[in-house]
């Protein structure tokens, strides 16, 4: 279309303008008409060539997050390899990023754009549709990345060609006490059996939406991500699955992941995982695995064992210690190892905290949606839809 407006202009400068002048003059026109004409012909073709040749689009959706968009533009100037674009989307902020973005502007191919809050999975398409790359690297903002992280995803792809892929997360000397706790409690082997910690033993490996690439062809043949407010990265993992796609864990393309800042925070976000779960579960029964519930059973174990302290104390005061042991037992397993990991006494007494609200707010959650979705026949919800970003 742009070739064909050019085109055009010259044809009806000829006509009007150069048609009565004389030959001569006629000729230096014509010439410097085709000059231009092929200087703006190539400017374009090169444009378009580094964007059919581009090898990653990374997608940032943001919400009120403008210094976390800050720290994660800056890791990506650092990064080894330089064939990118990225793709921000602003998502009906209120503290918007574009100063942070136009701050970038000279050290990255940025594209920066805005839009109403519809959630990330939505601002993810959103993005998606308006990238170039061969593939698309979605991200959240809250993420930080090592100097070699797009160079350990170019690795693994030239090792062994995949259509979707993910990689684990870490914790950064930097981040806080609780953060550091958090992170801690979701990648533990003690705590979630180290599905999210980045292990290469696991059968399948389900990329989660905070460090995920898929090929962009593939993207856009499966729609994207679907309009579930929770739980949307498993949702296009299953969907990447049942089409034969070729997925796979990606272990040295991690990233450092922030998290929540705190613990009721946190408490939200695994609360509304929980819920998910069983949502997914809806749409497929074939998702929910042993190890989901596994949650659920610890949360009805410590309340009952809590409430078993409370009868002894009534019946026989000196046995009521008993039903704490193992809660005390594990506790004591949490500190000591998160001690050791994170070389501080102080986080490992954190993570038992950030251990509990880990296991018990995703427990609670399953509990809930199970009894609203499965015995009550009620339709798929979040509690706490209003707070997604917070």
């Amino acid at each position: 279309m742009r070739y064909r407006q050019i085109l055009v202009l010259k044809l009806c400068a000829i006509k009007t303008f150069l048609i009565p002048l004389p030959i001569d003059k006629t000729l230096v026109y014509l010439l410097t008409w085709q000059l231009a004409y092929e200087q703006l012909v190539n400017s374009s073709t090169r444009q378009l060539v580094n964007y059919k040749e581009m090898k990653y689009s990374i997608i940032i959706p943001v919400y009120n997050r403008p210094d976390e968009v800050d720290e994660l533009l800056e890791s990506l100037t650092h990064q080894s390899e330089t064939d990118f674009e990225v793709v921000v989307v602003e998502d009906g902020s209120a503290v918007p990023c574009q100063e942070v973005c136009e701050k970038y502007a000279q050290q990255l191919n940025i594209q920066y754009f805005t839009k109403p809050n519809s959630g990330p999975g939505q601002t993810r398409n959103y993005g998606v549709e308006r990238a170039h790359g061969d593939y698309v690297l979605i991200l959240d903002s809250d993420v930080v990345l090592p100097e070699g992280y797009l160079a350990a995803v170019s690795a693994e792809l030239q090792r062994e060609p995949a259509d979707a892929f993910g990689g684990p997360d870490s914790s950064h000397p930097s981040f806080t006490d609780t953060q550091k706790a958090i992170s801690y409690s979701m990648t533990s082997f003690f705590t979630t059996g180290g599905i999210r910690g980045g292990k290469k033993k696991l059968d399948k490996f389900y990329p989660r939406s905070f460090n995920m690439g898929v090929r962009r062809d593939r993207y856009m043949e499966l729609g994207g991500f679907s309009k579930m407010r929770f739980g949307e990265d498993i949702d296009f993992s299953i969907r990447i699955f049942k089409a034969g796609l070729r997925c796979r864990l990606f272990p040295e393309a991690w990233v450092w992941h922030k998290r929540r800042t705190d613990l009721r925070k946190f408490f939200r976000q695994v609360y509304n995982s929980g819920i998910a779960r069983i949502n997914l579960y809806k749409k497929y029964p074939e998702s929910l695995k042993l190890v989901h519930m596994l949650p659920m059973v610890f949360t009805v174990g410590v309340l009952s064992m809590l409430a078993l302290c409370i009868v002894l104390l009534a019946l026989c005061p000196t046995l009521a210690w008993l039903p704490l042991v193992p809660l005390a037992l594990y506790s004591l397993l949490i500190c000591i190892d998160s001690a050791r990991l994170n070389r501080s006494l102080k986080i490992g007494v954190q993570s038992i905290a950030a251990a509990y609200v880990q296991l018990m707010g995703y427990g609670f959650g399953f509990i809930e949606a199970w009894w609203k979705r499965c015995v009550r026949g009620k339709s798929e919800f979040a509690a706490f839809e209003k707070t997604f970003y917070k």
